[in-house]
């Protein structure tokens, strides 16, 4: 029962930080991402709106590249976390250029691009 009630006040104080925590990964998107990922959808990257949750490879105003299209599934967190640590690594020829490294940092990203609707 104690350990219930410490995973409890864990969850709740995660929780709690959610919305600062997305707040972090707006900055880190905005110095590492926005030059390329816009509020529309570019010849150089897709828009992200809506992306969490999304099929991948999935807008119909981006020319993904074959080694996107080809990847099943959806853009869970697994799998946000997975593309941004090292891209070339989860779909050998895509064309995304920049990886981040630091786990915390991705987290931080992936809790904002929930935000983006």
């Amino acid at each position: 029962m104690k350990t219930f009630g410490y995973a409890a006040a864990a969850l709740a104080m995660s929780l709690a930080a959610a919305p600062a925590f997305a707040q972090d990964g707006a900055q880190l998107f905005n110095m590492q991402c926005k030059m390329c990922h816009g509020p529309a959808s570019t010849v150089m990257a897709p828009a992200l709106a809506g992306v969490a949750g999304a099929k991948i490879a999935a807008r119909q105003d981006f020319a993904y590249s074959p080694a996107l299209k080809a990847k099943d599934g959806a853009w869970t967190d697994a799998n946000l976390d997975a593309f941004l640590k090292a891209p070339m690594a989860f779909a050998p020829g895509t064309r995304m250029p920049v990886s981040v490294p630091d786990d915390a940092n991705r987290a931080a990203i992936v809790a904002y691009l929930h935000t983006l609707k």
